[in-house]
């Protein structure tokens, strides 16, 4: 909570008590039977965590992109798997309310912010995935309508939520050629693969999304067209804050569990707690988690700002913060033996649920070619 305001420890109370009373119990049931928890986020929509950082009038938070930070870090420490769904939700509602037109905005936001109806974010396909640029899902202009044809790969929510925000070709190749549209459930044409079986992420249903001349009204179509990559783009540097956040929750509340391990854990006639290796571990652990919750709230503040080294400095925290992470909750694992390894411990889950963060919403990979490029140009 160190150099928060009163209302964002106060935001960053009702999320730790979500997470730990709502979330927190169930993460285990959810990952093992493979349970998407609809009614707990309808929940956490009362709570106005359904549109954080979406305009008030359309039913939506209205807060900042730190406090936004502050809440998914929160409630990633009671389900991260979760969580991270709701982040993607929160994004596309996000796009919806900043690149639609007001008719769009109240057609779709309301229900999306009270988490009635649920988003997915659609833009790798099964031959573009870093290359995004290179997509080739084609939505063709007849009339008053869009004939659409492809299908996206990894679509999280994919089969299981009701509007589906996609970006699509409309002109020639390259970014300038994409589109931005958005589909309910039922349209004619648009069907489901199977439900992809996964390490983690459990929580969440993950499928290709398919669409076999989908007729989509023109009316649907989010900005002009050919701004649909930009739009994209602009969604991902705050994808990268949230899916950064979530990272944030379970390094959090792993240095937690490998604590308490520790202190009960007796080996050689005294507590783990005792080793000084393990002391030291412990510390280092604590110590690059706090440098990732920097890095993460200082992008937020940019990004929230709108300064125009937003996008590099959220490619950082993401790249630093999800490879930090991924770190801090393996290494809870080791402090807890052949205990961590097993289902029964919950560090586990956490090491398998935060380890996609190092490759959706734009590998480290790429995150590490966008600084690069940035310094470059510099």
């Amino acid at each position: 909570s160190t150099g928060l305001t009163e209302e964002q420890k106060e935001f960053q109370k009702v999320a730790f008590e979500f997470a730990a009373k709502e979330m927190a119990p169930h993460m285990a049931e959810w990952d093992e039977k493979e349970i998407f928890p609809v009614e707990t986020m309808r929940k956490a929509a009362q709570l106005g965590f359904g549109g954080i950082y979406v305009k008030p009038d359309v039913g939506g938070s209205g807060l900042s992109r730190l406090d936004t930070s502050i809440i998914f870090e929160a409630l990633s420490t009671g389900c991260t798997s979760t969580t991270a769904y709701m982040s993607i939700h929160n994004m596309c509602v996000w796009m919806i309310d900043t690149f639609g037109n007001e008719e769009q905005r109240r057609r779709f936001c309301p229900s999306l912010c009270s988490m009635e109806k649920f988003a997915s974010y659609c833009l790798t396909e099964p031959g573009s995935g870093s290359d995004a640029a290179s997509l080739l899902t084609s939505a063709q202009r007849k009339g008053d309508n869009y004939v659409l044809n492809g299908s996206k790969a990894f679509i999280s929510g994919g089969g299981d939520t009701d509007v589906y925000v996609v970006m699509c070709r409309t002109g020639g190749p390259g970014p300038k050629g994409i589109s931005c549209l958005v589909l309910e459930k039922g349209t004619t044409g648009l069907s489901f693969g199977k439900k992809e079986k996964k390490v983690g992420w459990n929580s969440q249903p993950t499928r290709a999304v398919i669409f076999e001349d989908c007729v989509v009204p023109v009316g649907n179509r989010l900005g002009a067209e050919g701004q649909g990559f930009s739009i994209a783009m602009k969604g991902l540097n705050g994808g990268r804050i949230n899916i950064a956040s979530c990272s944030l929750g379970a390094a959090h509340a792993s240095v937690l569990l490998a604590q308490e391990h520790l202190a009960v854990r007796k080996q050689f006639g005294e507590p783990l707690a005792n080793n000084q290796y393990l002391q030291f571990r412990l510390a280092e652990m604590a110590t690059r988690l706090v440098a990732a919750r920097l890095m993460v709230r200082n992008a937020a503040r940019a990004l929230q700002e709108g300064r125009e080294d937003a996008a590099v400095l959220c490619s950082m925290a993401k790249l630093f913060a999800t490879d930090e992470c991924f770190a801090i909750c393996n290494q809870a694992l080791q402090m807890h033996g052949g205990y961590g390894y097993l289902k029964d411990y919950a560090v586990q889950q956490f090491v398998r649920d935060i380890r996609v963060h190092q490759i959706l919403e734009g590998t480290n990979e790429v995150m590490r070619m966008i600084v690069a490029r940035n310094l470059l140009q510099g």
